[in-house]
């Protein structure tokens, strides 16, 4: 199965560090970011995970829950996640699901058989998904690169900003940022729906400070 932006992601029911995961059910309205690991005890994903726990604030404060999923069994988890306290300076506190039937990684397209560890082991795969279950950003890393949450953190404000207040965000964007006010909307209708003001850079470019802000 190959997910596609905007796609309504599949539920599923599988294990994990924190006992059985009902996914739309433990998704609940939140947002998710779910990202996959090829395996337990790996150096770079280690560093990742520790960090996604000291984020959980940064997380909760965009009504955001986070997963992981490794092939590997929840038995294998629970070393890992000391290894992974003990080495980051934190506690992980979200769910790793053991995937050990590889049901969930089949389900996403996480298992790519071109991929540097061949067909039995997740690539790096990271899911944005809506609390509607729709998939709003997939990106998939190679193994030697770590993933950068604070972009994921990025994306997901830019996400939430256009669903609340009909803009789009410009490159390099940032928290505060001006915005991009989307095409659907007419200037002297954008001109009323954003009233801190617009720049009309082009017919087509149209800027208006961050609402929210």
């Amino acid at each position: 199965m190959s997910l596609r932006l905007g796609d309504t992601v599949p539920d599923f029911t599988q294990e994990s560090s924190e006992g059985t995961i009902h996914f739309y059910e433990w998704a609940g309205d939140s947002w998710v970011i779910l990202f996959s690991h090829p395996a337990d005890y790996t150096p770079v994903c280690t560093t990742e995970l520790g960090l996604v726990a000291k984020l959980k604030s940064e997380f909760d404060r965009r009504n955001v829950k986070t997963i992981a999923l490794s092939v590997d069994s929840a038995e294998s988890h629970t070393g890992w996640i000391g290894d992974i306290n003990e080495t980051q300076g934190t506690s992980v506190n979200y769910p790793i699901l053991a995937d050990a039937d590889k049901k969930v990684s089949e389900l996403y397209d996480m298992i790519h058989p071109n991929s540097s560890t061949g067909n039995t082991l997740t690539v790096r795969s990271v899911f944005i998904i809506d609390p509607n279950k729709k998939l709003r950003l997939t990106l998939t890393y190679p193994a030697s690169t770590g993933r950068n949450f604070d972009e994921l953190l990025r994306v997901i404000d830019s996400l939430q900003l256009t669903d609340n207040y009909s803009v789009a965000t410009p490159g390099n964007w940032s928290d505060g940022g001006d915005c991009v006010v989307v095409p659907s909307i007419p200037t002297e209708e954008a001109r009323v729906k954003f009233p801190k003001g617009i720049t009309e850079v082009k017919p087509y470019l149209r800027m208006t400070p961050q609402p929210n802000k």
